[in-house]
């Protein structure tokens, strides 16, 4: 199905392309056990992992029993997965993953925008091409109301990708983590867009 703003999606099913959606330059489609060696490669990048576990680093062990069951999760909800592997479209290379998922798992009305990408793809512009077009398929497709995300305010570069993806700061918050990082003292923010608002701007 071909959109107005040059975007396609593919309903995943056992008889059609295991393909998620796709952009311009982005394919997203589920994760399998076979990417775990670029997931392990992936969260051992300390520049990636960052705003994480401030770039501690991570074991196969993790990424088979931990990482991998909840990229593979499919949610009852909306009779999806929440988490998907980003490729780049002309090269088939693995750029990282995008998330949108419902916040409750019997709840699709509020979901969680996210993104984890490798250093090659940055300041490329994938990530808010990657999430303008999960806002969109959440809102026209998945059944969502409210699309959140949230990340360290320290982190500006996510907090920019979230307004050009077309969600607003919403508040500024703290919590108490188990292992602080650098950086956590300054706390969280949360940024929102509601499917009412998405429409009046397009309208």
């Amino acid at each position: 199905m071909s959109s107005p703003e040059g975007l396609t999606f593919r309903i995943q099913g056992p008889e059609t392309s295991p393909v998620f959606l796709e952009t311009d330059r982005l394919v997203l489609r589920p994760f399998t056990a076979a990417d775990a060696p670029a997931l392990l490669a992936l969260d051992n990048d300390p520049e990636v992992m960052r705003y994480i576990n401030g770039g501690r680093p991570t074991t196969p062990a993790a990424i088979r029993e931990r990482t991998l069951p909840r990229l593979l999760h499919d949610h009852p909800c909306t009779g999806t997965r929440g988490f998907w592997a980003a490729e780049e479209k002309a090269t088939g290379t693995f750029l990282g993953w995008f998330e949108l998922r419902p916040v409750d798992d019997q709840d699709r009305t509020v979901v969680e925008l996210g993104y984890r990408l490798n250093r090659a793809a940055w300041g490329r512009g994938y990530a808010t091409e990657g999430a303008r077009a999960l806002v969109r398929k959440g809102f026209t497709d998945l059944g969502a109301e409210r699309v959140t995300a949230n990340t360290m305010a320290v982190n500006a570069g996510s907090g920019r990708v979230m307004e050009k993806a077309g969600l607003t700061f919403l508040r500024a918050y703290t919590e108490d983590w188990p292992d602080a990082i650098e950086g956590s003292e300054h706390g969280e923010v949360e940024y929102a867009l509601t499917r009412a608002e998405w429409e009046e701007r397009r309208a």
